[in-house]
């Protein structure tokens, strides 16, 4: 880690009256494995959100690879001005996200559904974009998949086409919302196991949101509790869900434990 990837500084996000965010300073560094936790409405999705450029800040400023992006250079305070839609479509392509729903497309192949963004945005070669299609399908564990249509496949098969995708964009950044919240229970496993998998054979820097405390032991580098749009305590995965300092930490882990 011998930079950063992304750095939150003093990000604000409000709904109306509502904050959600309530000025977040945050650092992760490249290739680190952050785990964000915390109960629902604490900010943690919001998160991930503002990086996938789905909403804006309302104060502050996100850096992602130490350059501004949620705004960008201009006659405003620090030199900097919002950014606008085209500078944040050129830099979120580094930026993959997997959504607690799947979104494939159902009238198009297993195959299919991975190939078409690295074709249409990346400007990819189909045949070049296929031959590594194939390859992350194999390695999610659906090689003999590739001809499927979505709908015949089970929740977690098409979770496992849904990383696919996202790691077709050859992303230097991967957001993982709850990824196996929509998922039955016989179905989760199979889907973290292919995300330890990413975590232990890739670089990426992983944000991750999840309430599987098995899976954020194994995989982060560091842990953030959330509460009203704060960290309100971060430390090494086993260091915080062993021996949690912060009170509403500890009254968080004994619920979804």
């Amino acid at each position: 880690m011998d930079a950063e990837a992304v750095r939150f500084d003093r990000v604000t996000k409000r709904f109306g009256d509502h904050t959600v965010l309530d000025g977040l300073d945050l650092t992760v560094g490249r290739g680190e494995r952050v785990t964000l936790i915390g109960p629902s409405g604490s900010g943690k999705t919001t998160i991930l959100r503002l990086l996938m450029t789905l909403e804006r800040v309302t104060e502050g400023v996100i850096h992602v690879g130490g350059e501004p992006f949620s705004h960008m250079p201009g006659a405003g305070a620090g030199g900097l001005v919002p950014a606008s839609e085209r500078y944040l479509a050129d830099r979120r392509r580094g930026i993959g996200m997997v959504f607690q729903h799947f979104n494939l497309f159902p009238h198009m192949s297993v195959l299919e559904n991975v190939v078409e963004a690295p074709v249409h945005v990346l400007k990819e070669g189909r045949e070049e974009a296929a031959e590594r299609a194939r390859a992350l399908l194999g390695m999610v564990g659906l090689a003999d998949k590739v001809d499927a249509r979505p709908t015949r496949l089970s929740g977690g098969q098409q979770q496992r086409v849904a990383i696919a995708r996202a790691l077709a964009m050859r992303p230097e950044i991967l957001l993982l919302d709850e990824v196996t919240s929509a998922l039955d229970p016989e179905l989760v496993a199979e889907v973290l196991d292919v995300l330890r998998d990413v975590a232990r054979d890739t670089d990426i820097t992983l944000l991750c949101v999840t309430h599987e405390m098995g899976f954020a032991r194994d995989v982060s580098d560091r842990i953030l509790m959330f509460d009203q749009g704060r960290i309100v305590e971060s430390g090494r995965a086993g260091e915080l869900l062993d021996a949690p300092r912060h009170e509403r930490t500890r009254a968080f882990l004994s619920a979804v434990r």
